[in-house]
């Protein structure tokens, strides 16, 4: 498994090793160790897998706050979509930036997001699947939502925003100036 730390302190893109032979292929997803051995220090308790039917299925940017702030790593388990995370962490030198991962069955990528993140995904084909670990458990009391098209961030999802397909949750989100980021950034040695 190769791990190797994106544009933003914390956040991390996993390479897991596929093992093929003329059956498919056999390879470790998530290892305890190898993570630790990078830095991430992470006991997730919750499996979650969503399946979006259609090309342009945006479900984000979503957070949580404390008690229940989620770090997540998250993989393509059928089709292709952009993973994207903006920083939320207060005195980051990439506090408002973003930076996204195309994720795929084929590739086999999975992305590390952290607590102190805004995550959110499009799918880029149809009939795609998105599994992922989280480190405490989903609590509809403590989510909040940003607009995924909000011009502070300025996120490029890739494709028109007029076609995407969301749920009636993110079409009443905030926009990124009337968050109150509960994160601090710390650096970890």
């Amino acid at each position: 498994m190769e791990i190797k730390e994106t544009k933003i302190n914390g956040v991390f893109i996993v390479y897991p090793t596929r093992f093929s032979d003329d059956r498919g292929f056999f390879s470790e997803s998530w290892s305890k160790k190898t993570l630790e051995q990078v830095g991430i220090k992470c006991d997730f308790v919750q499996d979650n897998h969503s399946f979006s039917k259609k090309v342009g299925t945006l479900r984000g940017l979503h957070f949580q706050y404390p008690p229940f702030a989620q770090a997540k790593l998250v993989r393509c388990g059928r089709g292709a979509f952009l993973d994207v995370v903006v920083d939320i962490r207060v005195g980051s030198p990439t506090f408002g930036y973003w930076v996204s991962e195309e994720l795929s069955f084929e590739n086999g990528k999975q992305l590390f997001v952290p607590e102190g993140f805004l995550h959110g995904f499009v799918t880029k084909v149809i009939e795609t699947e998105i599994v992922y670990k989280c480190n405490n458990y989903y609590s509809p009391e403590h989510e909040d939502v940003v607009d995924f098209n909000d011009p502070e961030i300025n996120i490029d999802w890739g494709l028109d925003l007029k076609t995407v397909t969301t749920s009636s949750k993110d079409k009443i989100s905030k926009s990124f100036l009337d968050i109150i980021s509960p994160f601090k950034f710390e650096v970890k040695e």
